[in-house]
């Protein structure tokens, strides 16, 4: 755990959230800045700042992420469309150094190729 990171004090209690889903290894939980009706985020309680710091050691918690993703896409009612995105560094977006997966649904996405 990273002691300044919004994240990990989330997981570890320390911050308010409103949380939708957790196991061992996963928490999700509603971003306070929706863009969509459903919007969850879902992390990793180990702290990873970004995908590219995985190793393969962390490969069955990158799996236990997905399958969290699923579970909570249906728990929202959102299983037959949703949307992922996952953001490494600043340049492409992102500003919470945890790795994190974005869930979005409950409204049409246009396609991101055109």
């Amino acid at each position: 755990m990273e002691r300044d990171c919004i994240f990990c004090q989330i997981i570890a209690g320390r911050q308010p959230a409103d949380k939708v889903y957790e196991t061992e290894t996963v928490l999700a939980f509603r971003d306070i800045r929706p863009l969509a009706p459903t919007h969850i985020l879902v992390v990793p309680k180990k702290h990873i700042p970004r995908v590219a710091d995985l190793s393969a050691e962390d490969a069955p918690l990158m799996g236990d992420l997905l399958l969290a993703v699923r579970a909570v896409a249906e728990q929202e009612g959102v299983a037959h469309a949703f949307r992922l995105f996952v953001t490494n560094g600043a340049e492409a977006g992102q500003t919470v150094f945890h790795l994190h997966i974005h869930l979005l649904g409950g409204r049409p996405f246009r396609s991101l190729l055109g």
